[in-house]
């Protein structure tokens, strides 16, 4: 199959968001281990599905990817640091938008750990500035406040869109921006980067 269907594929859940990821250029050990796993998990579904899968057209995949009812299909995510920091991130900064939205506001925090502009990990990100009130760069991390999970079922959500997010799944929605701000303000520096997109209460540049 093309990569395009995998990408698909792999938005559904069937292939593996790293089985797209590594592509050709992966070693050989871990391509065999990759197409293993994939047989197996191609073993549980039906002929008819996977010829169905096959068709899928790459925009409605993703679009099944970025919406509520794929969230609340997925079990309950955990993960290391920097999952953690993705997750606090998305619940402090996002926690009442979209799922479109949150998967929006992911990518841009992956999109900085992969700009030379920015720390080279996610906890690095999401803490660049913090010691200085209010000289962050994500607010809830240098006002002061304490940084409380009160929304467990919020925390929850979010921590799904980050494990996705972390594991691979395509940043389709802001085309690489590297900033965003809520509708509610209108930030001076905005006025310097091009506008790639609004999803729900926030606008992205680069």
């Amino acid at each position: 199959m093309g990569r395009i269907v995998l990408g698909a594929l792999a938005a559904l859940g069937i292939f593996t968001s790293a089985a797209v990821a590594e592509g050709p250029g992966a070693p050989e050990a871990l391509i065999a281990k990759l197409i293993g796993n994939e047989r197996a998990a191609l073993a549980g579904v039906g002929s008819s599905r996977i010829a169905r899968l096959a068709s899928v057209n790459p925009s409605s995949a993703l679009a099944a990817l970025h919406s509520e009812d794929w969230i609340s299909s997925q079990p309950v995510a955990k993960g290391g640091e920097q999952w953690r920091c993705l997750s606090e991130a998305l619940y402090f900064e996002a926690r009442g938008e979209t799922a479109p939205g949150l998967f929006a506001v992911a990518e841009v925090i992956l999109n900085r750990v992969e700009s030379a502009r920015y720390p080279d990990s996610v906890c690095g990100v999401v803490k660049q500035g913090t010691g200085k009130r209010y000289a962050c760069q994500f607010t809830y991390t240098c006002d002061g406040a304490p940084e409380h999970i009160n929304n467990p079922a919020a925390f929850v959500r979010v921590g799904k869109v980050a494990r996705a997010m972390l594991e691979g799944a395509p940043r389709s929605l802001t085309k690489g921006a590297l900033f965003y701000h809520t509708d509610a303000v209108a930030p001076s520096w905005s006025r310097k980067f091009d506008r790639t997109a609004s999803i729900g209460v926030h606008h992205f540049y680069r």
